[in-house]
């Protein structure tokens, strides 16, 4: 009897999670759709309030509506958060004609942090389908031991166990490392880029707003970021996280 309390106990708690989710998830859907559709009406200001709502608050975003922020936010003079948008547009589709709008809106030709590599590429298409790789990798594990039940008694011998423990190590890595770097944007002027996470450390180079930097790591009021390649640091207060 105990038993049947616990499973109904967890099925409930299930059903009441994901129940949660849905709402949340149709809320999201409707103050998107009311964003679009003041847009579409052309009453800017309105829809900006209802997307910068759902970014900030509800910690969701899609290419589009970051490229309509960026759209109002030039449209109002703010010229920063145009650039921090069509940035954080860029982590999720690199497109060169967002850097080249970023250059136009910065006044600078010359932005560093936007260059992708072959490993760069590799790194996104692991990120972008991390849920989808582990999902293909638990599932195949699952088959495998499936497998060692039905054929236990043929399963004698260590390498036969092998696939599973493969698979395990996959799902392993695929759900904790196959993440994008956090990036962040130069928001602050001048921002100073030190060798050194002090004030009395080496200066590397002043920046203007609208570099794209890879975040490494925290140092009290610093970041650690990579920049023409090496080691180097940013105040926190000069860099927006995309």
């Amino acid at each position: 009897m105990q038993n049947l309390k616990q499973i109904f106990l967890t099925k409930f708690i299930i059903f009441f999670i994901a129940f949660l989710q849905s709402i949340n998830c149709q809320a999201n859907n409707f103050k998107l759709s009311l964003a679009d559709s003041l847009f579409i009406a052309q009453n800017y200001q309105e829809s900006y309030s209802i997307y910068k709502d759902i970014l900030e608050n509800d910690e969701a975003y899609s290419p589009a509506m970051l490229l309509k922020m960026a759209f109002v936010a030039e449209g109002m003079g703010d010229f920063s958060k145009a650039s921090f948008y069509l940035a954080k547009y860029y982590d999720l589709n690199p497109n060169p004609r967002a850097i080249t709008k970023i250059k136009s809106l910065t006044e600078q030709s010359n932005l560093m942090g936007y260059e992708l590599d072959d490993i760069d590429r590799l790194i996104k298409f692991l990120s972008d389908f991390q849920m989808e790789l582990t999902a293909v990798f638990a599932i195949t594990l699952v088959i495998s031991l499936i497998f060692l039940l039905v054929f236990n008694k043929k399963a004698d011998q260590p390498k036969y166990y092998l696939p599973s423990a493969l698979f395990i190590i996959l799902v392993f890595i695929a759900n904790n490392f196959f993440t994008g770097p956090r990036t962040g944007i130069v928001t602050g002027s001048p921002a100073l880029v030190m060798e050194k996470p002090t004030a009395g450390g080496k200066l590397i180079s002043v920046v203007e707003p609208g570099h794209r930097v890879v975040i490494r790591s925290t140092k009290d009021i610093w970041y650690e970021v990579n920049w023409m390649d090496k080691r180097a640091y940013i105040k926190k207060e000069h860099i927006t996280r995309l």
